[in-house]
């Protein structure tokens, strides 16, 4: 069984193949889609219900601004002005995670978020993702979402909430054009009632329902 991982830098998972995790041997799978589709909620289930580690590179990100550390104090600036933060910066606690983490099987959530951390992520660590998971959702859905959960996120105001979806738009779609190309992706309709956007999560992950436990 998975663990659900709190901004722990330690567990942060996804899918993979070839490595640079000091040879070990991963199932990687990305999941992409705009702030507020959902993709925090769906990957807990499938941590429960499939045995996969999630890695949520926001996550892994905040912890790294709690530390406190000057590399902390860039990724902040970076995300209070809707920006993407450096690839290297992400790729390194992602790697960082799945080599600590005693599972195989990981849900890389919100990364790559572009083609240049997409290239970089394949470069580096020499892993292709198994498929990409898309939350397809409206603009209007996920601000009312984002709008209703009050997390205390600084990054859940309303004008930046506009800024992280047209950084959405123009840098996460090509990458999920890129993997289309190659039949990579699996797109789900996320406006749905949660319970319902399970079922088609459940669909795409049966062939790993056998090592679910």
């Amino acid at each position: 069984m998975g663990t659900v991982v709190d901004a722990a830098p330690a567990v942060v998972a996804e899918e993979v193949t070839e490595n640079m995790l000091g040879g070990k041997k991963v199932t990687v799978v990305f999941v992409l889609g705009g702030p507020g589709s959902g993709k925090g909620t769906q990957c807990a289930n499938i941590v429960e219900h499939f045995g996969f580690t999630h890695l949520s590179a926001g996550d892994l990100l905040r912890a790294e601004i709690k530390s406190g550390s000057e590399n902390g104090t860039m990724i902040e600036n970076m995300i209070k002005e809707g920006k993407i933060v450096p690839s290297e910066v992400t790729i390194k606690l992602l790697q960082e995670a799945m080599i600590k983490n005693e599972n195989d099987k990981f849900l890389i959530d919100g990364f790559p978020r572009n083609e240049e951390n997409r290239a970089a992520f394949e470069n580096v660590t020499k892993i292709s993702p198994a498929f990409v998971l898309f939350f397809d959702c409206s603009e209007e859905e996920m601000e009312r979402r984002l709008l209703g959960r009050n997390q205390g996120r600084v990054d859940d105001n309303i004008e930046t909430i506009k800024k992280r979806f047209k950084t959405f738009v123009e840098s996460s779609l090509p990458v999920i054009e890129h993997y289309n190309s190659r039949d990579k992706v699996k797109k789900i309709d996320a406006a749905k009632p949660i319970p319902e956007v399970f079922e088609d999560v459940k669909a795409i992950f049966a062939p790993f329902s056998s090592k679910a436990e």
